[in-house]
């Protein structure tokens, strides 16, 4: 493979899916030690174990958890959305259901005042009251359908900020281009009955995840870099967004320094917020949450875990893990580092991690599209 050729895994192609199925264990406060083959291969920090939360999840994406403990789970190349249920509290889920199907590619969920927001391709769609309603087969509103109905980055992260208004991304239809339709390569955001939408910042060539600072409430998000400049340029970026209105630089910066070899020429990468971290080239890093539990030791509190979902077609495969990084309320960021890793082995992927959750027991939630699965990450001292 020629090293000039190198892709983000976030494009069209998908690693084959094997699905490792693990015993079951006997039940108790804290699900016991792996057995599971695929489970053993996961390093993680002392202390720490994972287990299967569930399984069988087709595609397993975007996760949403409501307050109850339900967990709501998107899909991108699957046409469902899920509810997982766990009713005895035992760190196992017990139920899976199939909320809706038959959407166009539903992978960013989100919750407010019990309803289910889900994402498709060019439109926003809600679910009233889902908890009282998911094993009925609920029906949906639209909220919002202009979004631009390419599939090329269409899949969509959603998620609600602290101001209360729902924020979609729109990824570039490409590799790299600059369209005239100035929603391309942006993040949007619109009131939750879906009046009021506008740009909130531009220049974001495909982001698949974002979260608030637990304390400044300002919004970090991932944004996979471009393709076909090499194995090794340009890295996924970790932004910040102090306030409406920045520019992160796509099309014509990528990484904060690197002119674009046809849209940089006549822009300066100084024009652009540039990242506070660089995440890696290729490995596609999406989801990401500031752990705010309680489970893990108190050095923990804060920091940020981003899931990676790793490259398809970098001469060497890279990702395939969940990463940690010290992030402070001021903006810094600090020892960036493998927190979760072993879903790549001998150059070849059985799982690839894409969002995760913090629940609130403090344990740590990883979905997996390849392996069809949720994970759960715990401690115990």
């Amino acid at each position: 493979m020629l090293t000039g050729t190198a892709c983000s895994s976030e494009g069209d192609k998908e690693t084959k899916t094997e699905n490792e199925q693990a015993e079951s264990t006997a039940n108790n406060d804290e699900p016991s030690e792996p057995v599971d083959e695929s489970l053993a291969k996961i390093k993680l920090p002392d202390g720490f174990k994972i287990d299967y939360y569930a399984k069988n999840v087709e595609n397993a994406r975007s996760m949403a958890l409501s307050p109850s403990g339900v967990l709501f789970v998107g899909t991108r190349s699957n046409d469902k959305v899920f509810a997982i249920v766990d009713k005895d509290k035992d760190g196992k889920a017990d139920e899976t259901i199939t909320i809706a199907s038959g959407l166009n590619s539903p992978n960013g969920v989100a919750l407010k005042d019990g309803d289910l927001y889900v994402a498709e391709i060019s439109r926003i769609i809600k679910f009233p009251k889902i908890e009282q309603n998911m094993r009925n087969n609920p029906k949906y509103e639209v909220v919002y359908d202009k979004y631009p109905s390419d599939t090329h980055h269409g899949w969509k992260y959603i998620a609600f900020g602290p101001d209360g208004k729902l924020y979609v991304p729109v990824g570039a239809p490409c590799n790299v281009c600059k369209e005239e339709n100035p929603v391309y390569a942006t993040i949007t955001r619109l009131n939750a009955d879906g009046t009021g939408m506008e740009i909130f910042a531009e220049g974001v060539r495909n982001t698949v995840g974002f979260t608030w600072h637990p304390e400044s409430k300002e919004l970090w998000f991932t944004d996979n870099g471009r393709d076909m400049l090499g194995d090794n340029i340009p890295n996924d970026e970790l932004n910040l967004a102090t306030k409406q209105g920045q520019h992160f630089g796509f099309p014509y910066c990528h990484e904060g320094e690197i002119p674009d070899p046809e849209f940089g020429k006549n822009r300066d990468c100084s024009e652009f917020v540039k990242p506070v971290q660089k995440l890696g080239p290729h490995v596609a890093s999406l989801g990401l949450k500031f752990y705010n539990g309680n489970m893990f030791p108190e050095q923990y509190k804060n920091q940020l875990f981003i899931a990676q979902h790793g490259s398809w077609n970098r001469s060497e495969p890279i990702g395939y893990r969940v990463m940690q990084l010290a992030v402070d309320g001021k903006g810094n960021a600090s020892n960036y580092k493998t927190f979760a890793e072993g879903w790549l082995q001998n150059g070849k992927a059985w799982g690839r991690p894409v969002d995760v959750v913090v629940m609130e027991d403090g344990a740590l939630l990883v979905s997996d599209d390849t392996n069809n699965a949720i994970y759960r990450i715990s401690y115990q001292k």
